[in-house]
């Protein structure tokens, strides 16, 4: 009788340590993440995209033996949280994707064609030819509309840009779809902001940040009480001012108030956490916010929750086979190409997600 009280102690030690969202986490979770794949493009040649180094015949070799290992470091990582989580992800924003047939050959690759994921995705003028783009399961999100937010310089900003360069410059749409997670309606938002190049973007990254607000703030007052995420590659910290200003993005919950953001990497940053490297110095690009709505809603309403037992709301995801393990980088994100040379790894970036549930 004592050995088979020892197994069912032991069983639910087991079970409870296994919980990869925290011992306490509700019986319901959703998963919502980020993932900036780092240049997913296929070998074909669009004359409408800046394609000619992902080609067989261009500067990368892009092979569709490349290509197909790609698909397959992706999926694997995707794969690898869904193992942890128990579950796969209920939203996944993406960036850095080429167009819609990469998240089809995403989507059906074995490590997480059981999540059924669907897709949705529009074509934007970006002078690289990436887009960002979002996957769901439709068992747990019901998509009801979308929008691509083009870039605009409508603003009150000093930009650095004269007239003539803000006419010719292209970047990447900002992505919106809205639907329902458990009957109640959420807006998701998808960004790959400018990049930092040169040292410079920040005034178009505020750009980005303050079209995404000003929507989001539009889409509260059209759908009261909906619930908001706003996730991507900012090429910011969110200690910077496209973030902490102009999203409204705040650290502390106790000073989110309706019209704000709660950034839960705000302090995971100040404490050491890091999504990608450069020349040493890690930052947290990769960010997702939620507004007050998601992080207070009421008993029996969903929320974000801590997703473990040092009190974070964010996960950074990293494993050892993602970290390169050795030479200059070693360490860094274990990416794609080094140098110029295919080296077979994931992405530049580690993946980023929150968990919601009631």
């Amino acid at each position: 009788m004592k050995k088979f009280i020892l197994l069912g102690l032991l069983a639910a030690v087991l079970s409870a340590i296994s919980l990869p969202l925290g011992a306490d986490s509700p019986a319901k979770n959703y998963v919502i993440g980020f993932y900036n794949l780092e240049n997913l493009f296929d070998t074909f040649d669009d004359p409408a995209k800046n394609d000619e180094e992902f080609l067989p015949e261009g500067k990368n070799k892009w092979t569709d033996a490349k290509y197909q290992k790609k698909l397959h470091n992706m999926a694997s990582v995707i794969g690898t949280m869904a193992k942890e989580n128990g579950t796969f992800h209920t939203i996944l924003g993406v960036s850095e994707i080429e167009n819609r047939l990469v998240l089809e050959d995403l989507v059906s690759q074995p490590e997480i064609a059981e999540a059924s994921y669907q897709i949705v995705h529009y074509d934007s003028p970006d002078a690289r030819g990436v887009d960002v783009g979002l996957l769901y399961r439709p068992d747990q999100f019901t998509y009801l509309d979308s929008e691509s937010i083009p870039f605009t310089f409508d603003s009150d900003i000093d930009f650095s840009m004269d007239d003539d360069e803000q006419e010719s410059f292209k970047t990447r749409d900002i992505l919106m779809v809205h639907g329902r997670i458990d009957g109640e309606d959420f807006a998701i938002y998808v960004a790959h902001l400018p990049s930092r190049i040169g040292g410079k973007g920040g005034d178009l990254r505020s750009r980005g940040a303050e079209i995404i607000y000003s929507h989001a703030m539009d889409m509260m007052e059209k759908h009261p009480g909906i619930k908001i995420v706003v996730m991507g590659d900012m090429n910011d910290n969110p200690t910077d001012t496209s973030m902490s200003v102009y999203l409204h993005g705040k650290e502390d919950p106790s000073e989110v108030g309706r019209d704000d953001f709660f950034s839960p990497f705000f302090s995971m940053l100040k404490k050491g956490y890091g999504s990608i490297a450069y020349r040493g110095e890690w930052s947290i690009y990769d960010i997702i916010m939620v507004n007050e709505t998601l992080l207070n809603a009421p008993e029996g309403g969903l929320k974000i929750r801590q997703t473990g037992k040092k009190g974070n709301y964010g996960v950074v995801f990293k494993r050892p086979f993602m970290v390169t393990k050795d030479g200059q980088y070693k360490g860094y994100p274990f990416r794609t190409f080094s140098s110029g040379s295919f080296i077979g790894g994931y992405s530049d970036h580690f993946p980023t997600f929150i968990v919601i549930g009631k």
